[in-house]
């Protein structure tokens, strides 16, 4: 693999910028920057410099002909439960047959299903399979992500997904963020008793989480029939005590109270927003939390979609992640999000690709290092097939538009 090496003819080069590009908002969500007929230079895996081709240095190593392909930043996945231990498509058929998530739930599927089988699998399997799904994602653009745990909901089982987390980071080079997400249900023995989960959570779970550092963020399932705002709250002081930034889903199936704790926390996020009321937006719009929205998750769940045009039209920012979960949005291809997004959400393509990218990097505190093309980030790029323009993206869905995943090298075979 070379780490120092020359793209050029480039038809267009997407989002790149000699100054910081911003968090993308409002009217500005729709705004990518093109540098036609464009080179890109990279040395020792960082963007050293780029410009027109009639700037291009006269370059001895490695050199890619883009062939007239686009070149853009890889994405970043701001939301994932990438590790998992199995699939759960005897759901996928309940569902089919009418069941909701709560129901299938209820009955002790969904999460509860997936922490039966985290029980049951070692940590060296569980890592196997993870690695796979994770590079199957990057073949496909992605080339950051968040991953949270929430599937073991024991002490044991959720350090051990963690720890899974933090052996891709270290095994892969990637830039991954950890997320503990202990409170993502209740396991059933605490059914009834949820401070007794809760006081695991805080006196078991987090001391050992912060001592062995294995997470960045804390999320909690603020949501009916999950955890409730004063649950949540006390969950947020417990983690806070720890320096564990917060993360919220919320407002997946009702207004379930956790804006206004993610606004009161400073929370980094507020994840799902599939219902979302007018004030809701007003008072997102006057914070700093970041709204990401999973459309993948919407889709597969025929619940509505996250109201995008009107929360931009509001000024808001919006971020766009796959949800890759094994119940509800088993397929970690930010493409199709992206199309989703497009077709379901009225998001322009401009819009989407900002919200995979520089977007989804502020939304991981990766901005200084992701998400554009500036001079002195990582070169984390996507080149496309010839002929490929921004529209073609979503607009063609499955098309395989990708010629070359790179991040921060390039193999002996790509030029």
């Amino acid at each position: 693999m070379e780490n120092s090496f020359l793209i050029h003819n480039i038809s267009k080069l997407l989002l790149s910028s000699d100054s910081p590009v911003p968090f993308k908002k409002g009217r500005d969500q729709s705004f990518i920057s093109e540098l036609n007929n464009s080179w890109l230079l990279v040395e020792n895996g960082i963007i050293k410099d780029f410009g027109t081709e009639e700037t291009a240095p006269k370059y001895h190593g490695p050199v890619l002909d883009a062939e007239e392909g686009i070149v853009m930043p890889a994405f970043i996945d701001a939301h994932t439960h990438l590790v998992f231990a199995d699939t759960r498509e005897d759901e996928f058929i309940d569902r089919i047959r009418g069941l909701s998530y709560q129901e299938i739930s209820a009955r002790g599927g969904g999460i509860l299903n997936s922490v039966k089988k985290i029980k049951n699998i070692s940590e060296e399997e569980l890592f196997e399979r993870s690695w796979d799904r994770m590079m199957f994602a990057v073949s496909r653009g992605t080339g950051a992500f968040e991953m949270k745990s929430g599937y073991g909901l024991s002490s044991e089982s959720e350090l051990k997904i963690l720890r899974v987390i933090k052996r891709l980071r270290e095994e892969s080079g990637l830039d991954i963020k950890s997320t503990f997400l202990g409170a993502h249900s209740f396991p059933l023995e605490f059914k009834e008793n949820h401070q007794g989960y809760i006081q695991q959570i805080i006196h078991e779970m987090l001391p050992v989480i912060a001592e062995e550092n294995l997470a960045d963020y804390c999320d909690i399932f603020c949501e009916k029939g999950f955890y409730s705002p004063e649950e949540t709250e006390q969950i947020i002081d417990a983690s806070l005590q720890y320096k564990l930034k917060i993360r919220l889903h919320t407002n997946q199936f009702t207004h379930s109270g956790g804006i206004p704790l993610a606004i009161k926390y400073g929370a980094i996020s507020v994840d799902h927003l599939e219902e979302l009321n007018d004030d809701e937006i007003s008072a997102l719009t006057n914070s700093s939390v970041i709204p990401i929205s999973l459309p993948t998750a919407a889709f597969y769940m025929n619940c509505p979609y996250t109201p995008a045009r009107k929360m931009i039209e509001s000024g808001l920012g919006l971020v766009i992640a796959s949800d890759y979960n094994p119940g509800t949005s088993p397929n970690p291809d930010l493409n199709f999000a992206i199309s989703l997004a497009c077709i379901k959400m009225r998001m322009l393509p401009e819009e989407a690709l900002n919200a995979v990218t520089i977007n989804a990097a502020y939304a991981l505190e990766l901005n200084d290092v992701l998400g554009s093309i500036e001079r002195g980030k990582k070169a984390n790029l996507i080149v496309s097939r010839p002929g490929t323009n921004l529209n073609l993206i979503p607009y063609a869905m499955s098309y395989d538009w990708i010629q070359h995943v790179i991040l921060g090298a390039i193999s002996d075979e790509e030029y």
